[in-house]
């Protein structure tokens, strides 16, 4: 009998516990990557990578063709957002359940993400889009400062900006158009208004809301989530006009299959949308899910990519936390001291950094910055938050500032 595989394309920040997840299943994961030593967890759990180009959609079907030879190919998915386009067009090629690649890459092209959801009636900041350095000033005008600037197409905070005069705002848009931010398409500035208020998280599974969790951010002008919690706190109103908003704009690009992952702010007119992304949010969104209610959204949409019947019911109703260690200088990591007393401390779940001592550290103002987490869960938000501060506090690392060019050349 033929074994039976999952194909996954590329990886992302939780691609780990897709692969395990697929193996507690009894699936061989396997991955087609344009470059696979990118990911060095892949030899950690015995995992087969296979080097094609992610952008050549006919490569890929090749690939699964030939490997369909010889393997059961039980499904194809991703836990990348850029390629889930790409997934989706391989499921309807081998027949396979996936999600729709047209609502994907409506909902990942931002501008058009954003012009669907208004004909639609949601809430959202006033936007617009531009191309120049002076559409964008006249965009910026137009709307009213503060204003926040965005690649149209991007992931992962990259190139996202909160501007506060015209002068960041000439600034950031000669870095975005200057060569030194990378596109992966045409240039286009998405500038859209400062919606101010409580940042929330919404983890939908299909048509159903797993969990609202509260965000904070580092300090501006950049957006880095500092913390997480699982659940906000939230009245039962709130609550109830977040979820409304969210399944509007699941109903307005069409999606409703698999994992979605929704932004928003609650300002003084109540939900507004920032964005709607088309997949499971990254980690350490699936452990807070998992340690908050008991629910495995990877294992629960490898399920439904597999063919098989997932169960979304709660066990239990927890609150779970996350800090993300920010650096707050470049330099170079020396040290990380205190890892495992923090792991040790009652009720935290997981201690991760995701570098070593001696790595560089150049910050870019995006979720590259971070460095690790700490994630901690009981069954109240006071012991939960005292727990998590406690192992935080135990931990300590040190940062070395580059030599300066004068010291260099001694």
């Amino acid at each position: 009998m033929a074994r039976k595989v999952v194909i996954f394309l590329e990886g992302a920040s939780n691609s780990l516990l897709y692969l395990q997840a697929a193996q507690r299943l009894d699936l061989d994961p396997i991955t087609l990557s344009a470059d696979p030593a990118l990911y060095d967890y892949l030899a950690a759990v015995g995992v087969e990578a296979i080097r094609v180009d992610k952008d050549d959609i006919d490569a890929l079907i090749r690939e699964c063709s030939r490997l369909g030879a010889t393997y059961d190919i039980a499904g194809i998915t991703s836990a990348q957002e850029s390629v889930y386009a790409a997934v989706g067009k391989l499921c309807q090629y081998f027949d396979l359940p996936g999600p729709d690649p047209a609502a994907i890459e409506r909902c990942c092209d931002k501008f058009v993400q954003r012009q669907i959801l208004a004909e639609a009636g949601v809430p959202m900041p006033a936007y617009r889009v531009a191309a120049t350095a002076r559409d964008v000033e006249r965009s910026a005008a137009e709307i009213g400062l503060p204003v926040i600037l965005k690649p149209a197409v991007g992931r992962g905070s990259s190139g996202v900006q909160l501007c506060r005069n015209v002068d960041e705002i000439a600034e950031h848009t000669d870095y975005l158009l200057d060569g030194t931010h990378i596109w992966r398409s045409s240039p286009r500035i998405l500038v859209e208004e400062f919606a101010q208020g409580p940042h929330y998280s919404v983890d939908i599974m299909g048509n159903e809301i797993i969990g609202v969790a509260a965000a904070d951010f580092g300090p501006p002008p950049h957006f880095v989530c500092r913390e997480y919690i699982q659940p906000a706190v939230l009245t039962e109103d709130e609550h109830r006009r977040i979820a409304d908003v969210s399944l509007r704009c699941l109903r307005a690009l069409g999606l409703g299959w698999g994992p979605t992952n929704i932004d928003l702010r609650w300002t003084t007119l109540g939900p507004v949308v920032i964005e709607v992304n088309p997949r499971l949010a990254g980690s350490p969104t699936p452990q807070l899910v998992q340690l908050a209610y008991g629910v495995d959204l990877v294992t629960e949409h490898i399920k439904l990519v597999i063919g098989d019947e997932w169960n979304l019911q709660k066990r239990y109703s927890h609150t779970a936390a996350a800090r993300i260690l920010v650096p707050d200088r470049d330099g170079i990591l020396d040290r990380i001291e205190c890892h495992s007393r923090a792991v040790a401390v009652p009720g935290v779940a997981e201690v991760k950094f995701y570098i070593e001592p001696k790595t560089p550290i150049v910050r870019k103002g995006d979720e590259r910055d971070k460095i690790g987490h700490v994630i901690a869960a009981s069954p109240t938000l006071a012991r939960t938050k005292a727990t998590l501060q406690r192992a935080v506090d135990l931990i300590d690392w040190s940062i070395t500032p580059f030599p300066t060019l004068g010291e260099q050349q001694q």
